[in-house]
């Protein structure tokens, strides 16, 4: 989960977050067990204030509860949980209280460091709101308001689902989250990708890790973990191409005392240039910047002529060796470290290129 794919070169449509998809089957399972009629279309109002219809399907209606289904659609957003099935099961209770439920495929939180308590549903703050608020104006308008409402989500393959999720490393465990803040999906935001950074950092510090291991996949990580053997994978974050919002996060959090960076080359590239999202659809490497630190390092014209014959980053290693002293990697990892220290200056920041084969050089401050 550490790229996001190309962005296509195209108008790119909206789609619907888990929170939103779960809040219509919630609507239409309460509404469908008071009435005891299948509702199969519902219209909820978003956190933005957008009214959006669903279509809802394998309605299961009895005395006592009510099952809803709809299929997300994430737009033309890159989501893992595009068409998943999400499942909201409802029935009243006596107690007047609004209960939320784990069912099959949604995530348990066990760690803490989340807006959700521990041993709770992965059910975010802002979806729980949304049907709380469906269910109160349901019971309001159908004379109900003596009841509560259990209400469990289940998503269809959930589990699986998750492990090509980051939740696993917040502590989530067994499924998916049910996320969202706005309710819509904004196709290659990251907005999700990002989230996942900050709430992994607030579950470092909250399970009282100080020393984050920042890369940005598990290439890069494990090599670094070689190296830090002691540092809990709870400390470990994949900040993915998003360095400014990583480095944004541990400025904010002034617990955090060191903070060890692994990168690979074409990453550096551009970050030395100071470019802070390294998404290949956002950024290129200069060749013209790398040229330049070549002079800078004391190398010649030559091999400056050399580095600007080159496509792609990554063969910097045929003009340059791979190695500690090499002055190259050196400077470039100099301008890659000032970029990131100038965000978060308080932090100890110890920097590491790392290569196609796990070998690393050390940035000599």
């Amino acid at each position: 989960m550490s790229e996001l794919q190309e962005i296509p070169d195209k108008p790119l449509r909206k789609g619907y977050t888990t929170g939103a998809c779960a809040t219509a089957c919630v609507k239409s399972a309460l509404l469908s067990l008071v009435t005891q009629k299948e509702h199969k279309k519902v219209t909820i109002t978003l956190p933005i204030g957008e009214d959006v219809s669903f279509s809802l399907k394998d309605i299961q209606i009895t005395k006592e509860k009510c099952s809803s289904t709809t299929v997300k659609d994430a737009g033309d957003d890159p989501d893992v949980t595009h068409l998943a099935e999400i499942t909201a099961t409802v029935n009243l209770n006596s107690n007047k209280e609004i209960k939320f439920i784990r069912g099959k495929g949604v995530g348990l939180v066990t760690l803490p460091g989340l807006e959700i308590k521990v041993g709770e549903p992965a059910i975010n703050p802002v979806p729980r709101k949304m049907m709380r608020t469906v269910v109160h104006k349901i019971l309001a308008d159908y004379n109900l308001e003596s009841y509560g409402v259990d209400i469990m989500i289940s998503v269809k393959d959930g589990e699986k689902l998750a492990k090509r999720t980051l939740n696993s490393r917040l502590g989530v465990l067994h499924g998916i989250s049910i996320l969202g803040t706005s309710g819509i999906v904004t196709p290659f935001s990251a907005a999700s990708y990002i989230a996942s950074i900050r709430q992994g950092i607030d579950v470092a510090l909250a399970n009282n890790q100080y020393e984050l291991l920042i890369n940005s996949g598990a290439r890069s990580e494990k090599m670094l973990r070689n190296i830090f053997p002691e540092i809990k994978e709870t400390a470990c974050i994949h900040y993915g191409n998003w360095i400014k919002e990583t480095f944004e996060k541990i400025a904010e959090s002034p617990e955090i005392h060191t903070v060890n960076m692994g990168i690979m080359l074409g990453k550096a590239a551009k970050l030395a240039e100071g470019n802070l999202n390294t998404h290949s659809g956002k950024t290129t490497w200069n060749k013209e910047f790398i040229a330049k630190l070549a002079k800078e390092s004391g190398y010649s014209n030559e091999v400056s002529e050399r580095i600007l014959s080159l496509n792609m980053a990554g063969r910097l290693r045929e003009i340059f060796i791979f190695a500690q002293q090499e002055k190259f990697y050196q400077i470039l990892l100099k301008y890659c470290y000032e970029h990131c220290h100038k965000i978060a200056p308080e932090i100890e920041l110890n920097l590491y290129l790392i290569n196609n084969d796990q070998t690393h050089i050390k940035y000599n401050k």
